[in-house]
Protein backbone atom coordinates (compact mmCIF):
# COMPACT_ATOMS: atom_id res chain seq x y z
CA UNK A 1 0.00 0.00 0.00
CA UNK A 2 1.11 3.82 -0.57
CA UNK A 3 -0.37 5.93 2.17
CA UNK A 4 0.19 9.44 1.15
CA UNK A 5 0.08 12.56 3.39
CA UNK A 6 -2.31 14.94 2.22
CA UNK A 7 -2.13 16.62 5.92
CA UNK A 8 -0.56 16.36 9.04
CA UNK A 9 -0.63 19.64 11.09
CA UNK A 10 -2.32 20.41 14.28
CA UNK A 11 -3.84 23.25 12.91
CA UNK A 12 -4.21 25.88 9.60
CA UNK A 13 -1.84 28.44 9.01
CA UNK A 14 0.18 28.43 5.89
CA UNK A 15 -0.09 25.88 2.65
CA UNK A 16 1.86 23.48 4.63
CA UNK A 17 -0.48 23.56 7.62
CA UNK A 18 -3.35 21.19 6.31
CA UNK A 19 -5.06 19.41 9.08
CA UNK A 20 -4.86 15.26 9.16
CA UNK A 21 -6.23 13.42 5.81
CA UNK A 22 -4.05 10.24 4.51
CA UNK A 23 -4.71 8.78 1.22
CA UNK A 24 -3.93 5.08 1.21
CA UNK A 25 -3.88 3.91 -2.88
CA UNK A 26 -6.17 5.85 -4.65
CA UNK A 27 -9.98 5.24 -2.91
CA UNK A 28 -9.59 5.21 0.56
CA UNK A 29 -8.85 8.45 3.13
CA UNK A 30 -7.94 8.06 6.64
CA UNK A 31 -9.42 10.96 8.54
CA UNK A 32 -10.20 13.58 6.22
CA UNK A 33 -9.19 17.19 7.20
CA UNK A 34 -8.48 20.12 5.24
CA UNK A 35 -5.76 18.42 3.27
CA UNK A 36 -8.03 16.88 0.80
CA UNK A 37 -9.19 19.82 -0.38
CA UNK A 38 -5.64 19.83 -2.38
CA UNK A 39 -6.70 16.89 -4.46
CA UNK A 40 -8.03 17.48 -7.90
CA UNK A 41 -11.88 16.45 -8.68
CA UNK A 42 -11.25 13.44 -10.39
CA UNK A 43 -9.11 11.97 -7.17
CA UNK A 44 -11.93 12.99 -5.00
CA UNK A 45 -13.92 10.70 -7.51
CA UNK A 46 -11.80 7.77 -7.13
CA UNK A 47 -12.40 7.97 -3.26
CA UNK A 48 -15.13 5.05 -2.16
CA UNK A 49 -14.40 4.39 1.74
CA UNK A 50 -13.74 7.13 4.25
CA UNK A 51 -12.03 6.11 7.75
CA UNK A 52 -12.53 8.26 10.97
CA UNK A 53 -10.84 8.42 14.15
CA UNK A 54 -13.10 10.79 15.77
CA UNK A 55 -15.70 13.40 15.25
CA UNK A 56 -13.55 16.52 15.98
CA UNK A 57 -13.27 19.58 13.03
CA UNK A 58 -9.88 18.99 11.96
CA UNK A 59 -10.32 15.87 11.29
CA UNK A 60 -14.01 15.83 9.08
CA UNK A 61 -14.12 19.00 7.34
CA UNK A 62 -13.93 17.97 4.06
CA UNK A 63 -16.32 15.20 4.23
CA UNK A 64 -19.17 17.36 3.87
CA UNK A 65 -17.52 19.54 1.06
CA UNK A 66 -15.84 15.89 -0.67
CA UNK A 67 -19.88 14.46 -0.97
CA UNK A 68 -20.79 17.32 -2.24
CA UNK A 69 -18.30 17.95 -5.03
CA UNK A 70 -18.62 14.11 -6.03
CA UNK A 71 -21.98 12.56 -5.37
CA UNK A 72 -23.16 13.00 -8.75
CA UNK A 73 -20.44 11.90 -10.58
CA UNK A 74 -19.80 8.41 -8.54
CA UNK A 75 -22.49 5.51 -9.55
CA UNK A 76 -22.14 4.45 -5.79
CA UNK A 77 -22.45 5.85 -2.72
CA UNK A 78 -18.87 7.19 -0.33
CA UNK A 79 -18.51 5.18 2.39
CA UNK A 80 -17.70 6.78 5.87
CA UNK A 81 -16.32 4.16 8.62
CA UNK A 82 -16.45 5.16 12.16
CA UNK A 83 -17.41 4.05 16.00
CA UNK A 84 -20.67 4.51 15.88
CA UNK A 85 -21.01 7.31 18.29
CA UNK A 86 -18.81 8.94 16.02
CA UNK A 87 -21.84 8.62 13.49
CA UNK A 88 -24.31 9.90 15.52
CA UNK A 89 -22.29 13.03 15.53
CA UNK A 90 -21.78 13.36 12.14
CA UNK A 91 -25.73 12.45 11.91
CA UNK A 92 -26.53 14.81 14.37
CA UNK A 93 -24.46 18.05 13.79
CA UNK A 94 -23.39 17.95 10.50
CA UNK A 95 -25.91 15.99 7.87
CA UNK A 96 -28.65 17.52 9.70
CA UNK A 97 -30.02 20.01 7.16
CA UNK A 98 -29.07 22.79 8.79
CA UNK A 99 -25.39 22.56 8.82
CA UNK A 100 -25.27 20.56 5.67
CA UNK A 101 -27.61 18.46 3.65
CA UNK A 102 -28.22 14.71 4.79
CA UNK A 103 -26.35 13.01 1.78
CA UNK A 104 -27.58 9.86 3.32
CA UNK A 105 -31.12 10.85 1.78
CA UNK A 106 -29.85 12.65 -1.77
CA UNK A 107 -31.07 11.54 -4.42
CA UNK A 108 -32.95 9.47 -1.98
CA UNK A 109 -32.67 6.84 0.46
CA UNK A 110 -32.15 4.27 -2.18
CA UNK A 111 -29.45 5.51 -4.06
CA UNK A 112 -27.64 8.17 -1.38
CA UNK A 113 -24.17 9.75 -2.34
CA UNK A 114 -22.98 9.33 0.92
CA UNK A 115 -23.42 5.64 3.23
CA UNK A 116 -22.22 5.86 6.99
CA UNK A 117 -20.62 2.26 8.60
CA UNK A 118 -20.22 1.39 12.32
CA UNK A 119 -17.11 0.03 12.69
CA UNK A 120 -16.08 -0.67 16.32
CA UNK A 121 -12.84 -1.43 18.14
CA UNK A 122 -11.67 -4.47 16.99
CA UNK A 123 -13.46 -5.24 13.59
CA UNK A 124 -11.89 -4.78 10.43
CA UNK A 125 -13.13 -4.10 7.13
CA UNK A 126 -11.30 -6.14 4.12
CA UNK A 127 -10.60 -3.91 0.62
CA UNK A 128 -9.35 -6.02 -2.37
CA UNK A 129 -6.32 -7.79 -0.39
CA UNK A 130 -5.85 -4.91 2.10
CA UNK A 131 -7.60 -4.81 5.56
CA UNK A 132 -8.08 -1.54 7.83
CA UNK A 133 -8.86 -2.41 11.68
CA UNK A 134 -10.53 0.09 14.35
CA UNK A 135 -7.68 -0.02 17.19
CA UNK A 136 -8.67 1.41 20.68
CA UNK A 137 -7.86 4.77 21.45
CA UNK A 138 -8.40 7.48 24.09
CA UNK A 139 -9.72 10.89 23.61
CA UNK A 140 -11.84 13.39 24.77
CA UNK A 141 -14.61 12.41 22.60
CA UNK A 142 -14.95 8.46 21.29
CA UNK A 143 -12.06 7.56 19.10
CA UNK A 144 -10.20 5.02 17.87
CA UNK A 145 -6.43 4.54 15.62
CA UNK A 146 -6.34 2.51 12.97
CA UNK A 147 -3.82 -0.29 11.62
CA UNK A 148 -3.65 -0.71 7.96
CA UNK A 149 -2.38 -4.17 6.50
CA UNK A 150 -1.24 -4.65 2.95
CA UNK A 151 -1.01 -8.02 3.17
CA UNK A 152 2.59 -7.84 3.73
CA UNK A 153 3.21 -4.90 5.88
CA UNK A 154 1.35 -2.59 8.60
CA UNK A 155 1.16 0.80 9.49
CA UNK A 156 -0.59 2.11 12.86
CA UNK A 157 -1.78 5.27 12.96
CA UNK A 158 -3.05 6.48 16.25
CA UNK A 159 -5.68 9.48 15.69
CA UNK A 160 -5.53 11.52 18.80
CA UNK A 161 -5.16 9.79 21.59
CA UNK A 162 -3.82 9.94 25.32
CA UNK A 163 -1.45 7.53 27.05
CA UNK A 164 -3.69 4.42 26.76
CA UNK A 165 -2.36 0.47 27.65
CA UNK A 166 -4.93 -0.94 25.66
CA UNK A 167 -3.38 0.89 22.02
CA UNK A 168 -0.20 0.04 23.35
CA UNK A 169 -1.12 -3.65 23.79
CA UNK A 170 -3.09 -3.37 20.35
CA UNK A 171 0.21 -1.59 18.78
CA UNK A 172 2.01 -4.42 19.63
CA UNK A 173 -0.16 -6.83 18.58
CA UNK A 174 0.52 -5.88 14.95
CA UNK A 175 3.65 -8.40 14.69
CA UNK A 176 4.39 -6.94 10.61
CA UNK A 177 4.07 -3.58 11.80
CA UNK A 178 6.91 -0.99 9.83
CA UNK A 179 5.32 2.47 10.48
CA UNK A 180 3.40 4.06 13.12
CA UNK A 181 1.96 7.43 13.35
CA UNK A 182 1.79 8.87 16.36
CA UNK A 183 0.63 12.31 17.50
CA UNK A 184 2.02 15.10 19.51
CA UNK A 185 0.15 18.08 20.12
CA UNK A 186 1.59 20.02 22.60
CA UNK A 187 5.47 20.41 24.11
CA UNK A 188 6.03 19.81 27.54
CA UNK A 189 5.49 22.71 29.08
CA UNK A 190 2.06 22.51 28.15
CA UNK A 191 1.83 18.90 29.69
CA UNK A 192 -1.42 19.80 31.59
CA UNK A 193 -3.07 20.52 28.79
CA UNK A 194 -2.55 17.81 26.88
CA UNK A 195 -3.56 15.73 29.93
CA UNK A 196 -6.96 17.68 30.21
CA UNK A 197 -7.29 17.61 25.94
CA UNK A 198 -6.45 13.97 26.26
CA UNK A 199 -3.66 14.53 23.84
CA UNK A 200 0.03 13.51 23.95
CA UNK A 201 3.24 15.77 24.68
CA UNK A 202 6.87 14.74 24.25
CA UNK A 203 7.28 13.00 27.72
CA UNK A 204 3.85 11.25 27.33
CA UNK A 205 5.39 9.73 24.41
CA UNK A 206 8.71 8.86 25.20
CA UNK A 207 6.61 6.68 28.34
CA UNK A 208 4.16 4.82 25.39
CA UNK A 209 7.03 3.91 23.27
CA UNK A 210 9.47 2.63 25.96
CA UNK A 211 6.39 0.16 25.99
CA UNK A 212 6.40 -0.73 22.24
CA UNK A 213 7.91 -4.04 21.69
CA UNK A 214 7.77 -4.42 17.66
CA UNK A 215 10.46 -2.06 15.47
CA UNK A 216 8.19 0.29 13.29
CA UNK A 217 9.63 3.92 11.83
CA UNK A 218 8.28 6.17 14.49
CA UNK A 219 6.66 9.14 12.84
CA UNK A 220 4.66 12.73 14.37
CA UNK A 221 1.88 14.01 13.31
CA UNK A 222 -0.79 16.69 14.42
CA UNK A 223 2.12 19.56 15.82
CA UNK A 224 0.40 22.50 17.07
CA UNK A 225 1.55 25.42 14.73
CA UNK A 226 4.38 27.00 16.13
CA UNK A 227 5.28 24.62 18.61
CA UNK A 228 6.43 22.13 16.17
CA UNK A 229 10.14 22.67 16.83
CA UNK A 230 10.37 22.51 20.50
CA UNK A 231 8.01 19.39 20.53
CA UNK A 232 10.68 17.69 17.91
CA UNK A 233 13.77 18.71 19.93
CA UNK A 234 11.73 17.12 23.42
CA UNK A 235 11.08 14.03 21.87
CA UNK A 236 14.42 14.06 20.73
CA UNK A 237 16.03 14.53 23.73
CA UNK A 238 13.94 11.87 25.54
CA UNK A 239 15.67 9.09 23.60
CA UNK A 240 14.91 5.73 23.63
CA UNK A 241 15.19 2.91 21.37
CA UNK A 242 13.18 4.80 18.48
CA UNK A 243 14.26 7.67 16.42
CA UNK A 244 11.01 9.12 15.76
CA UNK A 245 11.09 11.94 12.75
CA UNK A 246 8.15 14.63 11.82
CA UNK A 247 6.03 13.61 9.17
CA UNK A 248 5.56 16.16 6.20
CA UNK A 249 2.59 17.07 4.09
CA UNK A 250 3.31 15.45 0.74
CA UNK A 251 5.36 12.27 2.06
CA UNK A 252 4.34 9.03 0.75
CA UNK A 253 4.72 5.83 2.94
CA UNK A 254 4.96 2.73 1.35
CA UNK A 255 3.97 -0.62 3.10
Amino acid sequence: MKLKVLGCSGGIGGPSARTTAFLADTDILIDCGTGVGDLELDALTAVDHIFITHSHLDHIAAIPLLVDAVGERRGVPVTVYAPPEVLRILRAHIFNWLVWPDFTAIPDRRRPFLRLQPLKVGESVRLDGRSITALPALHSVPAVAYCLDSGDRQLVYTGDTAYSPDLIAAINRCERLSHLIIETAFPDEQHGLALASRHLCPSIVAAMLDEVTVSPRVHISHLKPGHGETILRQIAAAGGRFEPTALRQGQIIEF
